[in-house]
């Protein structure tokens, strides 16, 4: 079941999709070797004076994992970062600040401003129709900021999504993080500086200026080359040297911890472990990918869940027949009012970014292929 053309998904002759190719060669991995490679790794940051390794964690049950396996499994004395956008589930943000009663490891969390956060969703939905871009930009940055202020050499990331969701690499090439994938596929080609009035004059874009100033974004700005080389700063993936698998990494999480799941079913997927830390990623800002390029985080998900064994093709695809082109109207309306919008405005916006790859307009109403092979329509043509 093709996952994710986004992530730069690709077919063989057989047409099989990367993902699920990497997948069926999960189960001839030697992951107790893979184990003492990762033990013998680590043994060379731990420190008596410092923290031993950096984690990025959102509270949700992936970081619970890193944190657990880290302190646990490899005996490190983490330092816990998180960027928070502001927009936690009620729950997820319960699971963030349990991570500091529970784990023995400090936990800075940064909070940037409320005004620039709105700022920042109006800016990326005009631009790229993104209104999440900000926290894509936090997550890949505001964690090696504070590894590189901290001197402390080692980061360790949970599972790598271009590797899990798409095929873009496989775990046999053990990518580590870097600037370049930083920009081009977690920041889709975009930084910080974008999104200030002078980068949008830059751009062409000078109209979607909110007057925002280097200042306003110091939380989004990478380390300069002589701050990494001076902390030796390294970003080593989890998944690359342990099984990794969302839903028993949620279901340990939640026996050893209590880490919880969404309490409230979502519109647009049936999963309720992924992304409580923030209310509107399963929500418009699911809905705006499925605007974009036809398809949505129920795909996402099912496909996981078929490669893991979890469902059938058949069930997933009637989950994807169910979730995917669900228009998100209670979490539209909360961002909405949140940001200062119309929902006309929304949506004649979001219309402007349609792959016409994907999507063409037939009487009135937008229509594509859906994964079962059959033209449908969907919504009102509003342009």
């Amino acid at each position: 079941m093709p996952a994710s053309a986004a992530h730069g998904n690709g077919l063989d002759s057989d047409v099989i999709c990367n993902a699920c190719k990497n997948a069926a060669s999960t189960p001839k991995i030697d992951w107790a070797e893979r184990r003492e490679k990762l033990k013998n790794l680590v043994g060379g940051y731990k420190s008596d004076s410092n923290y031993d390794v950096v984690i990025g964690v959102s509270g949700g049950k992936d970081s619970y994992f890193q944190t657990h396996f880290a302190i646990h499994e490899l005996g490190l004395k983490p330092l816990l970062v998180t960027y928070h956008g502001n927009n936690y589930l009620p729950e997820g943000q319960e699971n963030l600040d349990n991570m500091r009663h529970i784990f023995d490891a400090d936990h800075i969390v940064v909070r940037p401003s409320e005004l620039v956060l709105k700022k920042m969703n109006r800016i990326g939905f005009r631009l790229q129709g993104d209104m999440n871009w900000h926290a894509h930009c936090g997550i890949f940055t505001v964690p090696i900021q504070i590894a590189a202020r901290y001197k402390v050499p080692l980061i360790l990331w949970g599972e790598h999504g271009f590797t899990d969701l798409s095929g873009m690499f496989t775990s046999n090439d053990f990518n580590e993080f870097t600037f370049r994938d930083r920009v081009e596929n977690g920041l889709r080609g975009y930084d910080w500086d974008s999104f200030t009035d002078e980068g949008l004059a830059d751009l062409g874009r000078a109209e979607l200026g909110e007057g925002l100033t280097k200042k306003d974004l110091l939380w989004g700005q990478y380390p300069s080359d002589e701050e990494i080389v001076q902390s030796k700063v390294r970003g080593i993936y989890l998944s690359n040297f342990a099984e990794w698998s969302g839903n028993r990494n949620a279901s340990t999480m939640s026996d050893l911890y209590g880490w919880q799941s969404a309490r409230e079913p979502f519109q647009r997927t049936y999963r309720r472990i992924s992304n409580v830390d923030d209310m509107h990623e399963n929500g418009v800002h699911d809905y705006l990918k499925f605007v974009k390029i036809g398809y949505g985080r129920g795909t996402d998900h099912a496909s996981k869940d078929i490669r893991g064994g979890k469902m059938s093709r058949k069930e997933g695809v009637d989950l994807v027949m169910q979730y995917d082109s669900v228009r998100p109207t209670k979490d539209l309306a909360r961002w909405l009012d949140y940001v200062g919008m119309t929902e006309h405005e929304f949506n004649v916006t979001a219309d402007s970014f349609r792959n016409p790859a994907v999507w063409w307009v037939e009487n009135g109403f937008w229509r594509k292929y859906c994964i079962d092979g059959v033209e449908r329509s969907f919504e009102k043509f509003l342009s």
